[in-house]
């Protein structure tokens, strides 16, 4: 066999995976929204009757469900008994909502960009931007939620305290700005773990304040945290201790504004966190399924939204520290320290 006729083997073996995968993502979107998982989840072995009886579904199309996740690795067979099993692992993947590994928010997001494939086709044809307020109320949901475990497992133990000081001003007492808030996932987390501090969340899409402003409500910490309809370069209530933008500083079209107001904004020795994708400087380095993932939001979402502010940066998701870092540095900051780095996100911290 040539040479050429392995590769090209080997790259349609990939596109299989890949179709097989695309697909598979459709039954396990099904399998979290019928709650399958959650029927199987630490309940042991289980016929396909039992799972069609905990969950409400019809019998024939569980059976058929189950084997489509056995072969894709996400449900475990057990051939003696005929029965199948959700796992610790898998359960913490698919079945746990609180667990920091819970993928299927990821799925709607999926769903969500299929649905809007003729806006992007428009898109790439026209170079027109296309604003977070143009999409639906299902994608805005599906990334806050996405973002919303990673956000509970490592914000607070171990984001916060990679910045120089940054705890114990929360302990003793700060007025910290969230901007690019969404739901104000981010913003509550903060004000929960620290009770002397005062939060403001910032976000151009007035659903998401709306939406911000009832989970505070419910939550009872209204009298702590305020959510305000503001641009990045407009927000008003300084000097803050701490300004936080987590995955929000990509999507701008005038990044450079944001951070020249936040430097404006900051009390004297106050800190800005940005919280960011992982990625590295080089595309020969990001070759990586993360960075696929990443890509694809950037390609379909952040730079949309960042052409739509009709400024001079579109940054995209994989930006990457040095032009990140330079970004930060040419704005009205002096110091700009790579704090953290974990396979998802990179955590910098900046001061003037």
């Amino acid at each position: 066999m040539h040479a050429h006729q392995h590769k090209l083997e080997a790259l349609m073996n990939q596109a299989m995976s890949d179709l097989s995968a695309a697909q598979g993502v459709i039954m396990m979107n099904l399998g979290h929204k019928l709650g399958l998982f959650k029927a199987m989840a630490g309940r042991g072995p289980l016929s396909s009757v039992e799972v069609a009886r905990r969950s409400g579904c019809a019998e024939r199309y569980v059976s058929e469900w189950l084997r489509s996740q056995v072969t894709g690795g996400y449900v475990t067979y057990h051939p003696m008994s005929d029965t199948f099993e959700l796992s610790a692992e898998q359960a913490l993947i698919l079945a746990d909502d609180t667990s920091p590994y819970f993928l299927p928010h990821a799925l709607e997001i999926t769903a969500e960009l299929w649905r809007r494939e003729q806006r992007s086709l428009d898109a790439f044809k026209h170079g027109h931007g296309v604003g977070w307020s143009e999409h639906s109320e299902g994608l805005h949901c599906g990334v806050a939620a996405f973002y919303r475990n990673a956000y509970a497992a490592q914000l607070v133990p171990l984001w916060l305290p990679a910045l120089d000081g940054v705890v114990d001003k929360l302990n003793h007492g700060a007025v910290v700005a969230d901007v690019g808030c969404g739901h104000g996932h981010s913003t509550r987390l903060m004000a929960e773990a620290f009770p002397r501090s005062t939060f403001y969340g910032f976000d151009v899409h007035e659903g998401s304040i709306l939406e911000a402003r009832e989970q505070t409500r419910a939550a009872g910490l209204a009298e702590r945290v305020h959510f305000e309809v503001a641009r990045a370069d407009e927000f008003q209530g300084g000097p803050f201790d701490l300004v936080c933008f987590f995955d929000a500083i990509h999507d701008m079209g005038h990044p450079d504004r944001a951070l020249r107001h936040t430097a404006s904004q900051l009390a004297k020795d106050g800190t800005v966190m940005l919280v960011e994708p992982f990625a590295h400087d080089r595309l020969e380095d990001n070759i990586n399924p993360v960075s696929r993932l990443y890509y694809v939001g950037s390609t379909l979402l952040c730079c949309p939204h960042a052409v739509s502010e009709k400024g001079d940066y579109v940054l995209g998701a994989q930006a990457g520290p040095a032009q990140l870092t330079k970004l930060i540095l040419g704005n009205g900051f002096s110091t700009c320290k790579r704090a953290l780095e974990t396979p998802f996100n990179m955590i910098l911290g900046a001061r003037v």
